[in-house]
């Protein structure tokens, strides 16, 4: 699908359009603040890879190499990056809570004492 992106030269906010037609005429309006003083960007490429291919890419060794498994932003985001890779959706607000409750624990919090028990 030819999906086009122009930046805002006022508020630099860059907008993606579906242009099915190029033949037909086409003026971009920003979607953040309605003006028509746009210029077209390039934009990245998107690579649908086979189930096969992602996988592989997964068991790669080096993927682990920038891991800190005691360093809860470094978890964090392996997990993203994991469940991006798998097409799950974890959402980032739980892969978050989920790392805040494990740095609690590591301060003697469990994720019972982090639940917000008002004593």
């Amino acid at each position: 699908m030819p999906i086009y992106e122009y930046q805002c030269q006022v508020c630099k906010a860059v907008s993606s359009f579906l242009i099915l037609h190029r033949k037909e005429p086409f003026t971009p309006v920003c979607k953040r603040c309605g003006a028509s003083n746009l210029s077209r960007v390039l934009s990245r490429v998107n690579v649908r890879l086979s189930e096969e291919t992602r996988l592989e890419r997964l068991a790669d060794p080096a993927r682990l190499g920038g891991l800190d498994e005691n360093n809860p932003q470094s978890m964090a985001r392996f997990m993203k990056d994991m469940a991006a890779a798998t097409g799950e959706d974890l959402g980032a607000e739980e892969i978050d809570q989920m790392m805040e409750e494990a740095a609690g624990a590591g301060n003697g919090m469990g994720a019972e004492d982090m639940a917000g028990d008002d004593f």
